[in-house]
């Protein structure tokens, strides 16, 4: 790629701050909140970056809850980056959101570590907290869907498997970002994944298309296909089918080798029809309707 579009990609990061998750929009920060946390900042770790928060349902508990993750490619977002589902919450699902280290002060594996000490907190102190450690799921957006999967695939390696996983337009397999975009005919808004200065390059720590095995080793679907059969739980997965930055296929390598492991597992997958890399689409009862349904019956909520 040509150092002008690295250029360009840099540039656009810089000035708009890549705001694609859920109620963020595609290209724009959503800083208007109807609530605030019930438990705001709660360190899970010792960096600035490793604290969440926690909202909760009316009601007194203990709640089923989701460990919802933001994107930000990486390097940029925030917890606080979009409000929280009011759909879920007066469905009773507790949201719990945390913040991850940035790729620019620690390299993967270090933002996998992070959500996955964040979900052991919540569930270590889900007394504390009103939650129920026995019905959680993991939701993510963009950046924030790559980590969500990744989170719940090691907590299904050692304990305890999250009832549900949901990911929103994640990034599934660095390796095949670049030929997926092409194979639709587009061109990726944010530029090419291969290259080193890319978010998913500088995530790894090395050019994605210097190492292309590593690079899918890396993520969901290259640990997916390295898995034994083995039960699955349920998966949820939404994509629009004109986004501009992360390719549909994606998602489809996602439930393609969701179902290799667990032919069984219920998935839910659908294209948001004219949708682009999250944005108003997401936000309509065309997905949180059926989103909050689905974790519903995958966290056994009845009445």
């Amino acid at each position: 790629m040509s150092g002008q579009t690295n250029m360009g990609r840099r540039a656009l990061l810089g000035a708009v701050g890549l705001g694609v998750l859920g109620a963020g929009g595609c290209f724009g920060w959503t800083w208007a909140f109807t609530r605030k946390p019930d438990f705001a900042d709660l360190a899970y770790g010792t960096d600035a970056r490793q604290v969440l928060d926690i909202y909760l349902p009316e009601g007194s508990g203990p709640f089923p809850f989701v460990l919802e993750i933001h994107g930000g490619a990486f390097r940029i977002g925030s917890k606080t980056m979009s409000t929280p589902s009011e759909e879920l919450l007066a469905a009773g699902i507790a949201i719990v959101r945390p913040n991850y280290r940035y790729s620019s002060s620690a390299i993967w594996p270090a933002q996998g570590q992070d959500c996955l000490a964040a979900a052991r907190f919540v569930l270590d102190g889900a007394a504390s907290y009103r939650l129920d450690p026995a019905a959680f799921a993991l939701w993510g957006q963009s950046a924030g869907g790559f980590l969500a999967v990744s989170t719940a695939l090691d907590l299904i390696a050692q304990g305890p498997a999250p009832r549900a996983v949901v990911d929103f337009f994640g990034p599934m397999d660095f390796s095949t970002m670049d030929a997926d975009m092409a194979a639709l005919g587009r061109t990726a808004q944010m530029g090419q994944t291969d290259p080193a200065d890319s978010a998913e390059s500088q995530l790894l720590g090395y050019a994605v298309g210097s190492a292309p095995a590593a690079a899918k080793a890396a993520g969901p679907v290259g640990r997916l296909d390295a898995m034994a059969p083995q039960p699955l739980p349920p998966l949820f997965v939404r994509h629009g089918d004109a986004d501009p930055l992360i390719a549909h296929t994606q998602s489809e390598r996602l439930v393609a080798a969701w179902s290799r492991v667990d032919p069984k597992a219920a998935v839910d997958f659908a294209l948001v029809k004219g949708a682009g890399h999250g944005g108003g689409d997401f936000d309509t009862s065309v997905v949180i309707a059926p989103l909050t349904a689905f974790l519903r019956k995958a966290l056994s909520i009845t009445g």
